[in-house]
Parts: structure tokens; C-alpha cells; sequence
């Protein structure tokens, strides 16, 4: 029998990519973060339907899907409860992983047919979650053709949005060999038009922030094109040196599990503990960026730009300086837009090791320090930056045609 919808229906779902304002490499150590979605998307555009029969066979998903980007091949592919992760990951896995995330919700016997197109316009490799919007929007897809079905295996949460992002950070994590935290999927499922979402990394609570509406800025991302691969080298080592502060931490104080619950004053007092001075500075950016986006999340609200433009300063000379994850080209954008009028403040969005800055300017200044970037950037560099200025959009949702 077939299930809720009709299989000749198109169903068309999206995803946005996202920008962090602030609370950068905290998300892993159940920190803040404060991100919202951009007005750049992944679309899923498809068929499918779930048929269950009466025979004692195993649930089973096949997938038939192509990409707007790369290759353009058909990729072919079944999965069943007992799948495993392949050897090697490649970008298939993030769409396998998030579907076999939604296996446990289907009745006994049953068979997931699903067909689509993918396109997103969000970029490749700049730190704006493009695997996050595909994952999300993937979910998005598979939830519009159970129906009824989704979420059944999680019945206890009633925040599907967290649900689903959890859902996501489980097939990247799993499926694609990267130990991402969970801001990219959450903010890309549960965000709000016009709203930044402030989301505690330990409880998985959320809470909406809206910017104060008195002369609003606007937020100006530029790209530096140099690109960094998560799985690389570099972000494993930062997670293994924030568990090295904070078993340092906890030998001075057993309640501290996790660096979210240290403030800068136990940080201080363990770092004859702490086995490297690198892991100091690291414990450092992430207990002092935690609190500048809970100050952050303040001054939004009350229209207090200064404040958060001094904030994103702070936490892009941290970010340089004691987690070492920005690089030349980052600090070229940001040291650029810095000197510009109207400008709040800047920094480095994203893992780091290259992608995007993030600027708060006023809105009447946003056209001349986008043209400045553009500018500057390239005669240093012979690269664009394209600049381009964004409002928080809405999170993942379906289209009707």
C-alpha cells in the first residue's frame, strides 16, 4: 500500500546555508553560538514514494539522484538498516547518511523509492555550510514523503527542527568522517526569517534573536577563495587540544565537564596544568568567545551596534591570535573593512583556514565597503572576494508549486 502522498507529486525542498555572527569553534564544546541562515540555498527537487508489503523483507531505500554541480552523473544507490559508511567518503555520503537517518521511522518491510535533482547556489568549500544546507534539505525531502512517518522513532522530542538537525550532525559525523558540532544543521533547519538563532551547544536549547530595528545595519559576507577542507588536518587537532585543557580543568575542578562551564579565571589558574601553552590559548578563545555571545545576543537586542561590532572584533583577534585558525587573506578582509565608514566591526566566519568574513555596517555604507573590498582585495591579492550583503532568512521548508 502507498503511504500519505501521491507519488506524482513534485516536492520541492530547501535549505539555506548559514553565517555565524559570532561563537566561532565553540559549538564541539557545548558552547554558544549565535548563527543565521543566508539567502543562498540547496534545493532538492523530486518524487518518491514508501511502499510497504506484507513479506517478511528488510526496509529497504533505494536512491536515484543527480547534481546540478560536478559531474552531472546519475548516482544509483541502496541502503537498507544494516548499511554501513563507506571506506571512503565522498559527497554521496552526505545524502546516503542523512537518508539512513530516517530508516528507523519507516514500518517493518517497507521500501523508500525516492528521485531527485539537487542545485544549490550556495558556495563550495567558503565556510557558508554547504553540506549542512544539502544534508538539511535532503531530510526536508525524505520528511515531505513519509509523511506521517517521520520523526516516529523520536517521539519523545517535539522539536522536530532540533530533531532533524541532530539527525544531519549524526550523517556527517558518521557517514562523512567529519566531527562537526551541530550549529551549520540547526540553524539551516530551525531558522527564522529576520532572526539570528542563539543555540546552546550543551542543553540543545534555542532561542530566536531578533536585531533591534532602530537604524538596523546589515551584515556583508565577502569570500576570500581560499578553501579548507574540515576533514583536514588542522580541526581535529583543535578538538583534541580543547579535551586536553579541559582535563586539565577538571583535575582542579571536577564539576567542570565540559570548557563551557570554565570561566577565563579557572583557565588562568590551570595552566601550569595544561601539558602545552597552546592548549591555554585555546581554552581561552573558546571560554572568552562564549561570553561574547551571550553579550552579543544583549546588544542585538537593544540596537546596541557598537557593542556588537566590538564584540565580532574581539572574537576575529582571538580567533587569530589564540585559536590560530584564520590565515592572510581572512585578516586582509577583515583589516580592510575595519578602516571602512559605517563599519561596526568584522571577522573571520566559519571553521576558518580561509572562507568568508562577516561585517555589521550601516545599511547607507553597505554599497561602498562592498565595492572597497572588491577592490582592495584584489589588487592584493589578484582574487575576488564577491561581496555580497544578506538578511537572516528562513530556515529549511517546502515549496508549493
Amino acid at each position: 500500500n502507498n503511504n500519505n502522498n501521491n507519488e506524482d507529486d513534485v516536492i520541492i525542498a530547501v535549505a539555506p546555508g548559514r553565517v555565524n555572527l559570532i561563537g566561532e569553534h565553540t559549538d564541539y564544546t557545548g558552547g554558544f553560538v549565535l548563527p543565521f541562515a543566508i539567502e543562498y540555498s540547496c534545493v532538492i527537487y523530486g518524487q518518491g514514494k514508501l511502499t510497504t508489503s506484507s513479506s517478511s523483507s528488510s526496509t529497504q531505500a533505494s536512491l536515484s539522484f543527480v547534481s546540478a554541480q560536478g559531474s552531472q552523473e546519475l548516482v544509483q544507490l541502496q541502503i537498507s538498516p544494516e548499511s554501513t559508511p563507506p571506506e571512503k567518503s565522498s559527497w554521496t555520503s552526505y545524502v546516503c547518511g542523512t537518508v539512513f537517518q530516517y530508516l528507523a521511522d519507516l514500518p517493518q518491510s517497507s521500501h523508500l523509492e525516492l528521485k531527485f535533482a539537487i542545485a544549490s547556489d550556495v558556495p563550495l568549500g567558503s565556510g557558508l555550510s554547504s553540506s549542512a544546507s544539502l544534508e538539511v534539505s535532503v531530510a526536508r525531502f525524505v520528511e515531505a514523503i513519509i509523511g506521517e512517518h517521520a520523526f516516529s522513532s523520536s517521539s519523545t522530542e517535539s522539536n522536530h527542527a532540533k530533531v532533524r538537525a541532530l539527525r544531519c550532525q549524526k550523517a556527517e559525523n558518521s557517514w562523512c568522517n567529519s566531527p562537526c558540532g551541530i550549529m551549520d544543521q540547526y540553524i539551516s533547519s530551525a531558522a527564522t526569517k529576520g532572526g539570528l538563532l542563539m543555540i546552546d551547544c550543551t542543553s540543545l536549547e534555542s532561542h530566536q534573536t531578533q536585531m533591534a530595528s532602530n537604524n538596523r545595519p546589515v551584515l556583508v559576507v565577502a569570500n576570500s577563495h581560499v578553501q579548507h577542507d574540515i576533514g583536514g588536518g588542522a580541526y581535529p587537532i583543535r578538538v583534541q587540544q580543547c579535551q586536553t585543557a579541559t582535563a586539565a580543568l577538571q583535575k582542579m575542578n571536577p564539576q567542570i565537564q565540559s570548557l563551557r562551564q570554565a570561566t577565563l579565571e579557572n583557565v588562568e589558574q590551570a595552566k601550569e596544568d595544561m601539558s602545552d601553552k597552546v592548549s591555554y590559548k585555546r581554552a581561552k578563545h573558546v571560554v572568552t568567545e562564549n561570553a561574547r555571545v551571550e553579550q552579543a545576543k544583549v546588544a542585538l537586542e537593544q540596537g546596541d551596534w557598537k557593542q556588537v561590532g566590538s564584540l565580532m572584533n574581539q572574537s576575529h583577534s582571538s580567533m587569530r591570535d589564540d585559536y590560530e585558525v584564520s590565515c592572510e587573506e581572512i585578516d586582509m578582509l577583515v583589516e580592510i573593512a575595519q578602516k571602512q565608514p559605517g563599519v561596526y566591526g568584522s571577522r573571520l566566519t566559519g571553521g576558518g583556514f580561509g572562507g568568508c568574513t562577516v561585517t555589521l555596517v550601516e545599511a547607507s555604507q553597505a554599497q561602498s565597503l562592498m565595492e572597497t573590498l572588491q577592490t582592495e582585495y584584489k589588487a592584493k591579492t589578484g582574487k575576488d572576494c564577491n561581496p555580497f550583503q544578506t538578511q537572516p532568512a528562513q530556515g529549511a521548508h517546502i515549496l508549493t508549486l
